[in-house]
């Protein structure tokens, strides 16, 4: 991992909205191929850092790189081509079918013939252990397998890097561990790097390569490294309390 390119690079960036920064002189970079979580207390501004990194809202500040380019306007279409996310719900269409929402994306952006998306999107629903669940409908599936087949669509597209905003919310134990399972396979046998956002102990300390720890009222980036040794050894009051509380929320 040490060896592996830096595929998201985050420099003095002021995160935040216009009139309305959230966090200065954020700094640091993603890995190929890695398990990054962004992590921190309620409104620490995690979420923000992730709409930066998608694209969805430009930095106040700084510089902002994926896979070598910066989010602009005539790069969009090919940064929005490397990713792909799923949202904390799932956000699936309720009146489509599961293969129905993976086939979406190749749908809208895809030149795939139909009968190739639909091979494709039964592939990936396979990947994410739903291949029996192709012609069912969201309401008919529970939350976890929901996030499943978000997963699965945010991958159509072939994207290298995956954003996860909080995949374990309202999932019992169980299944956020099978969930977290299911993460560590795609890096494992697809490559994919992911970007989590997660407060969840159990899944930071099973899933991360590095996590990065965002604190509201300093409004910075407050520590950067393995979940392990961050809570070993830091001498922080607040990011000592994050780590020892359990599996209690923050």
């Amino acid at each position: 991992m040490d060896t592996a390119k830096d595929i998201i690079v985050l420099d003095k960036v002021v995160a935040g909205y216009p009139g309305n920064p959230v966090l200065e002189d954020v700094t640091f970079s993603v890995k190929e191929g890695e398990i990054f979580i962004l992590l921190g207390g309620s409104g620490c501004g995690k979420t923000t850092v992730m709409k930066h990194m998608i694209g969805l809202n430009p930095v106040l500040a700084g510089k902002l790189t994926v896979d070598g380019l910066e989010w602009r306007r005539k790069t969009r279409a090919g940064l929005f081509a490397k990713i792909g996310v799923m949202y904390q719900s799932g956000a699936l269409f309720g009146s489509m079918t599961c293969m129905e929402n993976v086939m979406l994306p190749m749908d809208e952006f895809s030149r795939l013939r139909r009968g190739e998306r639909v091979e494709k999107a039964m592939s990936l629903l396979g990947d994410v252990g739903l291949a029996d669940a192709a012609d069912k409908l969201p309401g008919e599936i529970s939350g976890g397998m929901k996030k499943r087949v978000a997963i699965a669509r945010a991958m159509a597209l072939d994207a290298k890097i995956i954003f996860l905003d909080e995949p374990s919310a309202g999932l019992d134990p169980i299944t956020s561990n099978a969930l977290d399972d299911l993460i560590l396979a795609l890096r494992e046998n697809k490559g994919k790097t992911f970007v989590v956002v997660t407060h969840e102990l159990p899944s930071i300390f099973k899933i991360a390569d590095r996590c990065a720890m965002f604190d509201k009222a300093r409004r910075r980036m407050i520590a950067l490294g393995r979940p392990q040794e961050l809570a070993a050894k830091s001498t922080d009051p607040f990011i000592a309390s994050f780590f020892k509380r359990g599996t209690t929320n923050v």
